[in-house]
């Protein structure tokens, strides 16, 4: 039986946090309201609850704000995102939440650490000039596919950090096994996405959110080995 005294907060919170990304345009209206009643199924979860949603809040912060890293240099190349809609919350949600639902906690963070990992190695990336992971040739910044060392070693603190904070939040009691966890899923689930953006999306036989949703698959998979 759940305390509906003691989760009650957090869901009028969730509410509050939905309104509040799609007043400022950070999340379209669709997405927002996604995003809600995914947090109200993960409060909710037996295997989950409270923490596992406080560490999606952690790379939703994470990626909100990195996604506004130079924001101004992304607006003049035409590569500055914006508003996020609904198919990039599903496309990055919906594997955590699936893994989440099931009280899966080392798919969980896997999937989470590769959507932070590739998020931030994205918007930090994009500031220098990238070279095309299945050739290394340099490449315009935006381009699918590219890497670059300041993007890689973003996405893998970005990474460490959903390990650190899954650790906190007790989701797993083993700080060196949690942060294992999360930086090789992350970093493995973020060059799979570079791989399938170079192979398969510049090719246009994969969209964006395709890509996405594999990598935090394969970073899910991951993360369950290495438990």
């Amino acid at each position: 039986m759940y305390n509906l005294e003691y989760v009650a907060p957090y869901v009028a919170l969730l509410v509050v946090i939905g309104i509040m990304v799609y007043a400022r345009k950070a999340i379209d209206l669709l997405g927002s309201v996604f995003m809600i009643i995914m947090g109200v199924i993960i409060i909710f979860a037996p295997g989950a609850g409270v923490n596992w949603l406080i560490l999606i809040f952690v790379f939703l912060i994470l990626g909100l704000a990195f996604t506004r890293y130079k924001h101004q240099y992304k607006k003049e190349i035409k590569v500055y995102e914006g508003t996020r809609t609904i198919r990039n919350v599903v496309s990055n949600g919906v594997v955590p939440f699936v893994m989440a639902a099931f009280g899966n906690y080392g798919g969980f963070i896997g999937s989470i650490a590769t959507a932070t990992a590739d998020t931030m190695a994205s918007e930090v990336g994009i500031t220098s000039t990238p070279r095309l992971i299945t050739t290394l040739k340099k490449v315009p910044p935006g381009t699918d596919g590219g890497i670059s060392l300041i993007g890689t070693a973003a996405g893998i603190i970005g990474a460490g950090i959903i390990g650190i904070s899954a650790y906190l939040l007790g989701i797993f009691p083993d700080p060196v096994k949690t942060l294992e966890i999360a930086v090789i899923s992350g970093t493995v689930g973020c060059f799979v996405d570079s791989i399938l953006g170079a192979v398969l999306e510049r090719k246009k036989y994969l969209n964006n959110e395709h890509v996405n949703l594999i990598a935090t698959v394969c970073g899910a998979l991951i993360g369950i080995i290495l438990v």
